[in-house]
């Protein structure tokens, strides 16, 4: 099973959260294992020899992938939160997104100074919470050397904001 088959698991549904959004629903993948366990392959693979420390996830489908990644990476595992889930000091962005406003937070001991970090989403459509994680994670300390993430809506331009962090995708749509 490779890519094709996963792509296939991929359900549409239209007019969520709000009309005129076709969301990429990729619960069926995370619901079979042997897609599941295909797809933290595909992500972690190109990185296991960047020396990768810290596997960031963004709440909350990206905490879904992140954590078998970093452990596919012997890496450690960095929640990305919304606002107030977080028990100790964090540090907060702002962002703006397709459909709204909203915030990240992070633990300010989350890295030490310098360490790399992969960061990791389910994914990326207008590249605004990508972005917003990305200099967060920067703001710690962070050396954020790429995002992976199962599928890139291309025609959003979200890489495009994504400050000279490579990105790594197994499924585009272009």
């Amino acid at each position: 099973m490779g890519v094709d088959r996963l792509t296939s698991l991929i359900r549409d549904i239209p007019d969520f959260p709000e009309p005129g959004v076709v969301f990429k629903d990729i619960t069926p993948v995370l619901g079979d294992g042997e897609a599941l366990a295909i797809l933290v392959d595909a992500l972690a693979e190109p990185h296991k020899r960047s020396g990768i420390t810290k596997v960031a996830g963004i709440e909350a489908r990206g905490f879904t992938l992140a954590t078998p990644v970093a452990d596919r990476l012997n890496a450690g595992f960095i929640p990305v939160r919304k606002p107030g889930k977080l028990p100790h000091e964090t540090m907060r962005e702002d962002y703006t997104l397709e459909y709204g406003t909203d915030a990240l937070e992070v633990h300010v001991d989350a890295v030490v100074d310098g360490e790399k970090v992969l960061l990791v989403d389910d994914v990326i459509a207008t590249g605004g919470t990508a972005a917003a994680a990305v200099r967060l994670l920067r703001a710690v300390g962070a050396d954020v050397v790429g995002f992976a993430v199962f599928i890139e809506l291309g025609f959003l331009g979200g890489a495009e904001k994504l400050d000279g962090v490579p990105l790594h995708a197994l499924v585009r749509y272009d």
